[in-house]
């Protein structure tokens, strides 16, 4: 199996649908929300895709500034494709479309906090998250 690696390459809702719900981000992602999930697509600036032929089977989507900043917003690979090693080049990737001192900042679920420190993410206890249905005081 050869996977092909892509940059803003255009992914469609239900491809970006069936990948989330194969891979464990579908269970933090709104999924029902096709509304929401296009928009994630649309307003994204920077998306490394991972492709067996014509299958959707990993994403980095992204906003960034590529010079400061880039939050990686979404990582995720196809169950069936775990364990080769396509998160990591995805990763990879994103940074190589940055700008040398541009930092990769993410959230990451509970149980993939030691993979992050593996791979040479430093932990930040600094972030903070205002739910939407919250105001600012």
């Amino acid at each position: 199996m050869s996977i092909q690696y892509k940059k803003n390459q255009q992914i469609t809702l239900e491809q970006f649908i069936e990948l989330l719900e194969h891979s464990t981000l579908g269970q933090r992602r709104p999924i029902h929300d096709k509304t929401c999930l296009q928009g994630m697509l649309d307003h994204a600036n920077l998306i490394i895709s991972a492709w067996d032929e014509d299958k959707l089977v990993g994403i980095a989507r992204c906003m960034t500034d590529f010079h400061y900043a880039c939050y990686l917003s979404d990582l995720a690979v196809d169950e069936a494709y775990q364990n080769q090693g396509i998160g990591k080049q995805l990763q990879i990737r994103v940074q190589q479309a940055l700008n040398e001192h541009c930092k990769l900042i993410l959230i990451s679920a509970p149980a993939a906090n030691s993979y992050y420190e593996h791979i040479g993410f430093t932990r930040n206890e600094r972030c903070w998250v205002l739910q939407r249905s919250e105001c600012i005081k």
